[in-house]
């Protein structure tokens, strides 16, 4: 269901999204209204559901995870149970930073951040060569990140 969102919403939004760690008086002022509104605009857009959650987002290279692979995975069988397990399964993997349901082509894409190859090897046998249901995987190795961005446009 989509919320309708008012200017004074799209500006926090865009605000938080560029800075989600300044206090409630900052961002009142950024978006030029009062402390309480802003705070009960933040609450209600948290309440929505549109403000999942507030993170810090952490240089990979900075902590020695610094290999990026995109998994595409196919699975032998697609049937709804076994495409659910397979999502419990890498829900499971912090390793595993996103996973989509796709179409066509594979079932899955993952994005998956390790700290080297012998990681990802690792990573790889728990999640797909010991899967019985996994038929195929085709992974692709970052050389360059040249964008990178969680910031949605609204």
């Amino acid at each position: 269901m989509e919320i309708s969102l008012d200017e004074l919403d799209r500006r926090i939004l865009n605000a938080l999204q560029e800075d989600a760690a300044i206090t409630n008086a900052e961002l009142a002022q950024v978006v030029h209204v009062s402390a309480p509104t802003c705070l009960r605009r933040v609450k209600a857009l948290r309440d929505a559901g549109i403000i999942e959650r507030q993170v810090a987002i952490v240089a990979p290279d900075k902590v020695g995870s610094r290999l990026t692979a995109i998994a595409e995975v196919t699975l032998d069988v697609q049937a709804a149970d076994r495409m659910a397990e397979f999502e419990v399964l890498v829900a499971q993997e912090a390793a595993v930073l996103q996973c989509y349901r796709v179409s066509p082509g594979p079932d899955f894409v993952l994005v998956v951040q390790v700290g080297d190859m012998p990681a990802y090897h690792a990573l790889a046998h728990r999640l797909f060569t010991s899967h019985a249901n996994v038929r195929n995987v085709k992974a692709y190795f970052s050389t360059f990140r040249s964008k990178f961005e969680t910031r949605i446009a609204v």
